[in-house]
């Protein structure tokens, strides 16, 4: 476990542990960030408890949750969420003191780092946050009137064929399969249809 008290190394295990954090708050429920930021976690705590570090750094690693929160409520904050970024990478590089005015961890491992930590999540999250809030392309309600064919036998449930997809259907008379029928209204997501004659 000594390689984990390497600035550099702990620095990497920092900086993922916060990515992983942040895609699991983009993505709740996967379970796969939520672990790989436990045990992320888990490696920087090692780090951070057998080496100093700056406290005002771990403070601007706390805060840039706050921003990044906040970005990923709505599209169209593009700001906060690159100020959710600069507070990342300014808190995690400074993390460590060193002696002289460098930080502790290598410039150059810092910089790749921070550039594809910072591309990975403006990207990523980013997308995510456009098809959150993005309006279902299927109108719901411009299936009422449309006329398709019952794949199955249809009254109390039963399948048709309407605008290109199969939907669950039901009837308040028999409707055999293969007839043509036109939708009257919906329920959820059970359409209500009736025989055309």
């Amino acid at each position: 476990m000594d390689f984990l008290l390497n600035p550099n190394i702990a620095y990497l295990f920092l900086l993922g542990a916060v990515l992983l954090a942040m895609m699991s708050l983009a993505t709740p429920g996967t379970g796969f960030f939520e672990i790989g930021a436990l045990f992320c976690t888990a490696f920087a705590g090692y780090a951070i408890y057998n080496l100093s570090i700056n406290g005002w750094a771990l403070l601007v690693l706390a805060l840039s949750m706050i921003p990044y929160t906040y970005a990923i409520q709505k599209p169209k904050r593009e700001l906060f969420f690159g100020l959710a970024i600069l507070l990342l990478v300014g808190g995690s590089v400074f993390i460590f003191p060193s002696t002289n005015s460098q930080p502790a961890v290598n410039p150059v491992v810092a910089t790749m780092a921070t550039i594809l930590v910072s591309g990975f999540l403006w990207i990523s999250v980013r997308k995510y946050i456009e098809a959150a809030h993005k309006r279902p392309s299927h109108d719901l309600e411009g299936l009422v009137g449309k006329v398709g064919e019952a794949r199955t036998k249809v009254h109390y449930d039963g399948s048709v064929y309407v605008s290109g997809e199969l939907w669950s259907a039901k009837s308040n008379s028999t409707i055999p399969s293969g007839s043509q029928v036109r939708v009257v209204r919906r329920e959820g997501f059970v359409l209500v249809v009736e025989k055309l004659t």
